[in-house]
């Protein structure tokens, strides 16, 4: 028996032991594969995951909560806005932040409480989903702030959402509310712009992202905030009517809206290097185009006795190239509206040099478009005056001076006769005259400067009052992409300096200055001093060089979108590695993706399916060469079509919830490269 119980007890303390490795040996396959995630290019983030993460966190916010903070965390592609209702407040939503190695998206609600310098951070359950590129506009008379789509992507921009969903936010109470639309309503998508007239919230143009391509949008939807209703007015095909485009200026007008400007890609043919024949190889690319064209849309309302959601009519009049325009043409300069004109700031020239390398110009100037007159006018700093010097107690002359004067001295023998002192008494009296604004404000003084900020593109710009308020933007040296940290504002009126609200130094780049030339390897010594002025981006004698890194020529389009969604399950599973095409565990073949065709998903994996069909015939006995190409394509689409029907009930039930979370697109751009879909643009 005392055997007995040894040998249970070396037993236990064995199992015990065993279990304990295993815990161990757990611990560092985890410690391993997260490891691996942190390093790898592979990026197997599942976004599902992070979304629903991010839902988690909003349902701890059981009412909206504003505290003061700390200024925001720099962005991008964020949307910026003055208050409709007060004269005080401007609103901060969304934006990416990008380091050079991984992209942060965000749903943070800041509030800029202009006569405190505060800014106060709102929380609320039902905050949408973290987003950039969307586009949010004043709710005219029907008041508030609309905002409609945007963005989301995996932290390496391998896999990312394209929103379709519609808010409206209250300014008064900090609350967001979702709109569900009645019948069809816009498709998802990045780099619109939006407006209001009267009772209409207007949106036109964007893009969009396939796995083949980048599609440039050109369709104008109305939302009539009356009946609830989007209207897709479709103008006559014999009329003129602006081009496919995104990031482009949008203002409201007494007669319907103004746009002017814009970005896009069109088909070109690229000349290559001679054939062996003696001719020269040419290939089909798309360029970029920055657009200078300007153009009304006319809305006339319905008749009183129309039918409740009657769309109303509309028209676009082309007009001319605006005079004075800015020149030259520059991609991200931003406007925003004041008092029947456009204020412009900033933008980008590139000059295309070769495949590998692009010579821009970044620009500060600011620009006032007036919409009536369609002509454009510099905007430059006065000088300040210079006080003329009086002598003693004296003040200034004028009629205001003495004006000054003579009050003083009747409340100096007013308050001599009710204290009963004598007239040579009262000069030492304190009558208390009001002070001045400036010796009351208990606020510090903030920084002058008698020169535009430093030059960038896709800066947020907004207007409270007469005061422009310049929110970050983006600056490229080289290789290297800044985000810049910092906020101005400028008095319209007076334009006697700008005051710098806040500065921070921007964040070191952690990307590797991407595909470096042979050039800079033999003048390494150049570069380290080029990484030194980088730390300072406000070093304006240097020159500013371009080359179109990886993440543009991938991803992101980063022009100003001057401008998040109660989630309430996972959206489907999606493996964000890159692969050409995505396979299921049962049978290893291809499998579906939501919002996919039928044709859509045999173009992106037709080779897979032929390389199967031809396999499946050898091990039939039959030669593939035997088959004509077309016949190998049509039993290879027939194969497919089959895997697509027979996982439609699946991806149908993904479909629904990703709608429910107001997505309305699923990319991979790994698929763009292999179907020589071109990248995304500046």
């Amino acid at each position: 028996m005392a055997k007995d119980k040894k040998k249970d007890a070396a037993k236990v303390a064995a199992k015990a032991q065993k279990k304990q490795k295993q815990e161990k040996k757990g611990e560092k396959k985890e410690k391993s594969k997260s490891a691996k995630h942190v390093d790898s290019d592979a990026e197997d983030v599942d976004l599902d995951a992070v979304l629903a993460e991010y839902a988690k966190k909003q349902e701890q916010f059981l009412k909206v909560i504003e505290t003061p903070c700390e200024t925001p965390r720099a962005r991008s592609s964020a949307t910026f806005i003055a208050s409709p209702s007060s004269d005080n407040e401007l609103f901060l939503f969304g934006g990416e932040y990008f380091n050079g190695a991984l992209a942060t998206f965000f749903n943070d609600l800041y509030v800029y409480l202009i006569n405190k310098d505060e800014w106060r951070l709102v929380t609320s359950p039902n905050t949408p989903l973290p987003r950039s590129g969307h586009a949010w506009c004043r709710g005219g008379n029907a008041g508030g702030v609309y905002l409609f789509g945007g963005e989301f992507s995996s932290p390496k921009q391998g896999t990312f959402y394209h929103y379709n969903d519609f808010w409206r936010f209250e300014p008064s109470n900090r609350e967001w509310t979702r709109i569900e639309a009645k019948g069809k309503t816009p498709t998802a998508r990045s780099g619109h712009r939006m407006t209001y007239y009267k009772n209409y919230i207007i949106l036109f143009g964007g893009f969009q992202d396939t796995s083949q391509t980048t599609k440039y949008l050109a369709d104008l939807w109305i939302y009539d905030t009356q009946n609830f209703v989007w209207h897709n007015p479709v103008p006559p095909l014999a009329s003129l009517k602006p081009d496919a485009r995104s990031s482009f200026s949008f203002l409201p007008n007494d007669s319907g809206a103004a746009l002017y400007g814009g970005y896009s890609r069109v088909k070109a043919t690229l000349k290559g290097t001679q054939t062996k024949g003696g001719g020269q190889a040419s290939r089909n690319v798309l360029k970029p185009l920055v657009h200078e064209d300007c153009f009304f849309l006319r809305i006339v309302q319905p008749a009183p006795g129309a039918a409740p959601g009657t769309a109303p009519t509309v028209r676009w009049e082309r007009r001319k190239k605006p005079a004075n325009a800015p020149n030259p043409a520059r991609a991200g300069a931003t406007m925003a509206y004041h008092k029947g004109r456009g204020i412009l700031f900033g933008g980008v020239h590139d000059v295309e040099e070769s495949e590998e390398g692009i010579n821009s110009e970044f620009f500060n100037a600011l620009f006032a478009w007036n919409i009536e007159r369609n002509r454009y006018f510099p905007l430059s700093l006065k000088k300040p005056r210079i006080a003329r010097k009086t002598g003693g107690n004296e003040r200034s002359g004028g009629r205001k001076g003495r004006g000054q004067a003579n009050e003083e001295e009747l409340l100096r023998n007013l308050a001599a006769l009710g204290t009963g002192k004598t007239f040579a008494e009262i000069d030492e009296m304190d009558i208390g005259m009001p002070k001045d604004d400036e010796e009351e404000s208990k606020l510090p003084a903030k920084e002058v400067l008698m020169e535009f900020p430093h030059p960038r593109f896709n800066a947020q710009l907004t207007v409270q009052g007469d005061q422009l308020f310049i929110y970050g933007g983006t600056y490229e040296k080289g290789d290297r992409e800044f985000t810049l940290d910092e906020m101005y504002a400028l008095d319209l009126g007076k334009l006697d300096g700008v005051k710098r609200i806040f500065h921070r130094n921007v964040d070191n780049w952690l990307g590797s200055d991407d595909e470096e030339s042979d050039d800079d390897e033999e003048d390494s010594e150049d570069d380290e001093d080029e990484e030194e002025e980088d730390d300072d981006v406000e070093t304006k004698d240097a020159k500013p060089l371009h080359t179109e890194s990886k993440r543009k020529s991938k991803r992101k389009e980063l022009v100003d979108s001057t401008n998040i969604s109660d989630i309430s399950s996972p959206i489907g599973v999606f493996d964000d590695t890159p692969d050409t095409t995505t396979t299921t565990p049962e049978d290893n073949l291809p499998h579906p993706r939501p919002f996919e065709s039928r044709r859509d998903f045999f173009q992106r994996t037709g080779n897979e399916w032929q390389e199967r069909l031809m396999m499946s015939l050898r091990w039939k006995g039959v030669q593939p060469e035997s088959l004509s190409v077309k016949e190998i394509k049509t039993r290879a689409f027939e194969m497919s079509e089959e895997k697509w029907w027979d996982s439609r009930e699946e991806i149908t039930a993904l479909e629904d919830e990703q709608d429910a979370a107001g997505i309305g697109e699923v990319v991979t751009l790994a698929d763009k490269v292999e179907a020589g879909g071109v990248g995304r643009r500046r």
